[in-house]
């Protein structure tokens, strides 16, 4: 089967659609947040709990429901987290209390946790070889389309008042109901005792070079999510004194750049290797953090977030189709979501730590921390991940 034909798969837009969803608990409300604070009279850490309230449930819970996925069925868990995503996040929109939007927001988070890992186990599910590796690329476009399309609409939704921007998350109701009448995939058939399925989800984990992306998963997700999605919004605020609107449109760079670079995973994949790959990306972090400390107009702006877009772009769908590839249906939900829930504690402790640098020294530190975090990044992935055939190459 050709790529191009991937695209008459309906089961395929399904997949766009969890992936949508599972971006738009965080993207969508950034651009609000100098809103939020002046709305609350609360700090800037204390904004970042609405990222920290979100993402803490996945820590916990995202290694269940992907054991809960390879026993009883993909659907079994996908649709009643799209249906806690949508209500909880749409409640969100009521409140005029800082600390029930918290609430709302960790129950919210509680839909959330699967989603990550249920759209990429779903590609591995679904598709083969060359053909899943394009379909990968295809998957991070996606994401980076509306990582980029919800803080521009979420910072025109915040213009008439931030609380409306949490309307959005309605959208994943009518989403559950095509996930029940539409998706058809093939359903694992999970007879082994407990004892041999965790036996040989262990297997896979235990690996030099597994351990190594995952640390890297972890590290990519403190940068977005600390020094990127929290305090990129308030430097932006401080320094030019940017308002919500403009503030999406900057970030939407980003991920624009994110989509196209993401969209050709299969020619990168066929000029550089799966290490070359992650030193692009790692490399990309370090320079565009960088470029961020010292940015003091839209122009040098602009620059650090393409430089930033590109090295995203790459490492993303790189390290989730290695990932993927390591397990096989039986067990592939359940590895997933290891991976998934190593990004939620990237995403929890993101704006937690660099946080920490900030109210120690300022906006200038949240970037120098981003900074220090990509060269960390690099150093792992010389001393820990090695070029290797997954398990489907080695059939």
């Amino acid at each position: 089967m050709k790529d191009g034909s991937v695209f008459s798969n309906k089961n395929l837009y399904i997949i766009f659609g969890v992936t949508l969803t599972a971006m738009m608990g965080v993207a969508s409300i950034t651009p609000a947040f100098p809103d939020i604070i002046r709305y609350f009279n609360i700090s800037p850490q204390q904004v970042g709990g609405l990222i920290v309230a979100f993402t803490l449930p996945g820590i916990f819970l995202t290694p269940f429901t992907g054991i809960l996925a390879d026993r009883y069925g993909r659907k079994v868990v996908l649709v009643p987290s799209l249906f806690l995503f949508g209500i909880a996040g749409f409640a969100c929109m009521f409140t005029r209390d800082f600390f029930w939007l918290l609430v709302l927001r960790f129950f919210q988070g509680v839909g959330a946790s699967s989603l990550s890992s249920m759209n990429i186990t779903l590609v591995g599910d679904l598709f083969e070889g060359k053909q899943r590796t394009a379909v990968m690329g295809y998957n991070a476009s996606v994401l980076s389309i509306g990582t980029a399309s919800y803080p521009a609409i979420g910072g025109v939704i915040a213009i008439f008042g931030w609380q409306y921007i949490f309307a959005l998350p309605i959208l994943a109701i009518p989403l559950g109901i095509c996930v029940i009448k539409c998706l058809n995939n093939p359903e694992p058939k999970n007879k082994s005792g407990l004892h041999s399925y965790f036996g040989k989800v262990w297997k896979i984990i235990n690996q030099k070079t597994v351990w190594g992306l995952l640390i890297i998963n972890f590290i990519i997700f403190l940068i977005l999510y600390g020094s990127y999605l929290t305090y990129f919004p308030l430097m932006m605020s401080q320094r030019l004194g940017a308002d919500s609107y403009h503030i999406g449109l900057m970030m939407a760079l980003m991920s624009v750049v994110t989509a196209l670079m993401s969209s050709q995973l299969g020619r990168i994949n066929q000029l550089l290797g799966l290490k070359k790959q992650l030193v692009l990306g790692s490399s990309a972090y370090l320079l565009a953090s960088l470029l961020m400390l010292i940015s003091g107009n839209y122009w040098m702006l602009g620059l650090s977030v393409i430089v930033f877009g590109v090295g995203h772009g790459v490492i993303i769908p790189s390290i989730q189709n290695m990932m993927v590839g390591f397990a096989a249906m039986n067990e592939r939900a359940a590895f997933m979501s290891l991976n998934s829930m190593v990004l939620r504690a990237g995403q929890t402790f993101g704006p937690l730590l660099v946080g920490v640098f900030y109210a120690l020294k300022g906006l200038n530190a949240a970037f120098l921390s981003g900074a220090g975090l990509a060269f960390i990044m690099l150093v792992v992935i010389f001393a820990m991940v090695r070029e290797r055939k997954t398990m489907e190459d080695q059939r």
